[in-house]
């Protein structure tokens, strides 16, 4: 201890016991014959709960301490020196006593976790590393993307070919940017005027035969055209939504604003008119013209 002593005064800390040629321990610089030691400062072993002596091995776990002899399974006995174990309930146990009485199941095949066992997790499920696999093709997954459906999961290249939505026009998987019509999913880019191949994806459209046409296109091939501005006569919503008033009579059609007197350009909707020849007119416009007649 790097000091001098008279052989009388070197004496044990606790009982005064002269410790000249007596074995000794140190406890914060202080000694101690091995009786009071082992009193005092010894750790009590779990198991029979008698002090670990200097001459013993003492194994620690968790803050708690066992002679060796003492290191055992609590359930089967076996001793844990140098093996794997398991600690539940402050209790130690081996590894097989802990899989039997205490370890989860695995999720893919039932099976037990072992000790030491790398369990993956998902939603309150676990799978061994190489249960956790794709439903339809069975690769494991590990730590890929992947994506459930219900109770099942897949890797993302079988939950595409499975259940992603595919343009009805292309048959290509969707990934993003799709949009529906008449209840079937399109690809944006495939979404087109049937006449011209314009991209019809948020525009104004009209629809013949359940085919879509840009409005010029439906306007030149299929709708009437205004007797008056001769301009066709076509729906102004959005995706085939809406329209536009119109008048028709006989078999003449005009836009409700073109729908005016020949004679005086007084809008004639909802009022009475007269029709002479390529002429409309409104009763004033038609009386003058009789009595010049």
């Amino acid at each position: 201890m790097s000091k001098d002593w008279h052989s009388g005064h070197f004496c044990c800390w606790q009982c005064d016991a002269s410790l000249t040629g007596l074995r000794y321990v140190l406890r914060e610089e202080h000694p101690f014959c091995v009786k009071c030691f082992e009193q005092i400062h010894a750790n009590v072993c779990e198991e029979c709960t008698k002090p670990i002596g200097i001459d013993s091995k003492d194994l620690a776990y968790k803050e708690k301490h066992w002679h060796e002899t003492c290191f055992l399974c609590h359930t089967c006995k076996k001793s844990l020196v140098d093996q794997q174990f398991g600690s539940k309930n402050e209790r130690i146990y081996c590894a097989d006593c802990y899989d039997v009485e205490f370890a989860s199941h695995c999720d893919g095949c039932g099976e037990i976790f072992k000790a030491g066992t790398k369990k993956m997790e998902y939603k309150g499920k676990q799978w061994h590393e190489n249960c956790f696999s794709c439903f339809k093709c069975q690769v494991p997954i590990g730590t890929k993307t992947f994506i459930p459906r219900e109770n099942d999961i897949f890797c993302t290249d079988c939950f595409e070919t499975k259940y992603a939505a595919r343009c009805v026009k292309c048959s290509e998987i969707i990934n993003a940017g799709g949009l529906t019509f008449k209840g079937e999913p399109w690809h944006k880019e495939c979404f087109i005027c049937s006449a011209c191949s314009t991209s019809l994806s948020g525009v104004k459209f009209s629809l013949k035969d359940d085919k879509p046409y840009c409005q010029t296109c439906y306007g030149d091939m299929f709708a009437p055209k205004c007797s008056n501005c001769l301009k066709p006569i076509v729906a102004k919503g959005i995706a085939g939504v809406g329209g536009t008033k119109f008048v028709t009579f006989e078999d003449r059609h005009w836009h409700d604003d073109c729908f005016v007197c020949t004679g005086c350009q007084t809008p004639l909707s909802n009022k009475g008119f007269i029709t002479d020849g390529p002429d409309v007119l409104c009763s004033e416009c038609a009386k003058s013209k009789l009595q010049l007649s």
